[in-house]
């Protein structure tokens, strides 16, 4: 349906005079004494108009050799009118025509995910042009443009802060709640609301290559995919149909022509069951559903590229983590300090920083970054040497000091006693790195850097377990020890350590071997081979990063693990309701074919039923609507 009220629409406007002709008609006829050749005339003139919208649908289909809801409609209507029966054919049609009105405006009323996500994105953007503030279409913003956003407002494009400080409410894009912090530098997205402060951004994408328009593409593209169930459903109605119109032909032929019964009986009859046997609520059973869990998905942040992948999804056994970035915060910091001297844990730690400084190791950043949080002056060095894959060394105050892995010091022939082994043991037993500051003679202390876990990693996957999946394993390229400490803080059922990208593709075929479908949550673009592997690839973390839009199944918008358990609930609950739907339907036409054969059901129940049952299965899916994120991370709550 187009954005004008939905009573305008002329369907809309048909449906209402051929009601209200039919309706008049019938009281007319029955408290007024109304002649009937004027009946049939006015009932003629309320089929006319409303069958208007249905006879054309049915032409077209048989036009395509197709039977359809619409052709058994029109013969329905014929066989009623050949009977005599003018106030049901009537009925016939405008119940009919209700029926499909009132779905349309409920898939409609589904489909406002995608047209809610157009209208997010302000219309109009404040550009900066030689000093002067104008006022344009945000389609007219080019790359480069320096925008104004002032507070209140609605960013209008995706862009970078070049000035001024603020924070955005970015639950548009990320479904996250709590505005997020902007200043110089941060990237920043269309439709998110900025907050109190005034911002000037740098334009970097045009308004139609948004991480809003990816988002609404995706959208839009996934409520049209179909899946197993669709397909299914779509299947059994292009062979179900025809098969139930040679079924009313044969309950005509046979009762007649063999065993001499009334003709305008069963022609009655067979009427009947083709009304009732195109089941409404047999084909939106799927397609409701899957566009309220797509649509719903989208308004928390997760983007589903297809219903196809919210079904599987549902059936997911292993849930495959690559560890560093989605398990663990991504960036190595330190985690212990350890002085085995008289020097404090700030002097070791302001020695080591001054010695990483100059240094190009990866775990340098996380000593200065411990330094800087603690405030620390680092001394300067000189006759600084990097010690290939060992460590290095400097000299401080005229004291050389070398910094570096336990073997840099087993070569300087520094002897370690027993309580420093151990300590340096217990650490790595820990899943940490552990590096040693000292001199050519003697250890002065140990620091551990690891990547720590996720502040809600622990508790995500132990709601992830709740959710039915069997087995959760975590894929890394770090070494056995550091893997299998993290897996045990985590509560991983599996580790698979020291992998290659090929390793870890060969690592998802055998988990799918072993035990079924396999999901792999992923950055979306280091782990894109597993991911494209996977049954279901998942990227998480995602907002403004194109390729993992695109390379992934389903892109997790916001860096939390909390997305992903929401996502697999979600997924399951949208098939529960295809699955009811599915039954629902099946069982009602058995049941009206069933009474249509025996003669206890009119020709306008068999309609009113078979249209009120497809209402039925749109509410039954618009439930769907109503679930939400945090309710889906409550633990045991299903």
């Amino acid at each position: 349906m187009s954005k004008s009220k939905w009573w305008k629409q002329p369907r809309t406007v048909l449906l209402i005079i051929s009601g209200i002709t039919t309706v008049f008609t019938l009281i007319s006829e029955l408290f007024l004494g109304l002649p009937e050749i004027w009946a049939v005339a006015l009932y003629g003139v309320a089929i006319i108009i409303g069958g208007i919208y249905p006879a054309k649908s049915a032409w077209m289909d048989l036009r395509r050799r197709k039977f359809s809801i619409n052709t058994l409609l029109i013969v329905g209507v014929i066989g009623a009118i050949y009977l005599g029966l003018w106030e049901e054919a009537a009925g016939l049609v405008v119940i009919f025509s209700l029926g499909e009105v009132l779905e349309a405006y409920a898939v409609n009323k589904a489909r406002d995910s995608v047209r809610a996500l157009v209208e997010l994105a302000p219309r109009e953007a404040t550009v900066l042009r030689e000093g002067r503030e104008v006022r344009i279409l945000a389609d007219e913003v080019e790359i480069g443009d320096r925008v104004l956003i002032r507070p209140g407002e609605k960013i209008p494009v995706d862009g970078v802060v070049v000035s001024g400080t603020s924070t955005a409410d970015q639950s548009t894009i990320t479904g996250e709640s709590i505005p997020v912090a902007k200043i110089s530098g941060d990237e920043v997205y269309a439709s998110t609301m900025n907050g109190r402060g005034a911002l000037e951004i740098e334009v970097t994408k045009l308004a139609q290559d948004t991480t809003l328009s990816k988002i609404i593409e995706l959208v839009a593209n996934a409520q049209g995919d179909k899946g197993k169930a669709q397909r299914f459903s779509e299947r059994f109605g292009e062979v179900y149909t025809p098969i139930m119109f040679v079924i009313a032909v044969l309950m005509v032929v046979i009762p007649t022509l063999f065993f001499g019964q009334p003709f305008d009986t069963w022609l009655y009859r067979a009427l009947i069951v083709l009304v009732v046997s195109c089941s409404c609520s047999l084909v939106l059973s799927v397609p409701v559903a899957v566009v309220t869990g797509v649509g719903n998905a989208a308004r928390n942040g997760v983007m589903v590229k297809g219903g196809s992948y919210m079904e599987t999804a549902s059936h997911i056994q292993v849930v495959a983590f690559d560890k560093t970035g989605t398990l663990t915060v991504g960036k190595p910091s330190v985690t212990d300090i350890v002085s085995v001297s008289d020097l404090s844990k700030e002097k070791l730690l302001g020695i080591a920083g001054a010695l990483e400084k100059l240094s190009e190791h990866p775990l340098a950043e996380a000593i200065l970054q411990e330094a800087s949080k603690r405030n620390i002056n680092l001394p300067g060095v000189e006759e600084f040497d990097t010690l290939t894959g060992r460590g290095a060394k400097g000299s401080i105050n005229r004291t050389t000091y070398y910094i570096g892995s336990p073997r840099l010091f087993s070569e300087l022939n520094v002897k370690l006693n027993q309580d420093q082994l151990k300590q340096i043991e217990t650490l790595q037993g820990q899943g940490k790195t552990v590096t040693l500051l000292g001199t050519a003679d003697l250890v002065l202390g140990l620091i551990a850097i690891a990547d720590r876990p996720k502040e809600n990693a622990k508790q995500a996957i132990q709601r992830l377990k709740t959710t039915g999946v069997k087995r959760i394993v975590m894929l890394t390229g770090d070494n056995r020890l550091t893997g299998e400490a993290i897996g045990r803080e985590l509560g991983v059922d599996e580790v698979r350590a020291e992998l290659l990208p090929e390793d870890k593709i060969t690592a998802i075929k055998e988990l799918q071997k072993k035990y079924g479908l396999v999901a792999m949550v992923g950055d979306g673009v280091n782990d894109a081979p597993a991911l494209a592997q996977a049954d279901v690839g998942i990227a998480m973390g995602v907002q403004g990063t194109d390729v993992a839009l695109e390379t992934a199944d389903i892109a997790l918008m916001q860096d939390n693990l909390d997305q992903l358990v929401y996502l697999i609930k979600l997924s399951r609950k949208t098939v529960a309701k295809i699955h009811q739907n599915i039954g629902f339907s099946l069982a009602l036409v058995a049941l009206l074919i069933v009474t249509a054969l025996t003669g206890v059901m009119s020709l306008t129940t068999g309609l009113l039923l078979n249209e009120g049952s497809a209402l039925v299965v749109i509410a039954n899916a618009m439930v769907l609507r109503k679930y939400q994120m945090n309710k889906a991370n409550a633990i045991g709550n299903e």
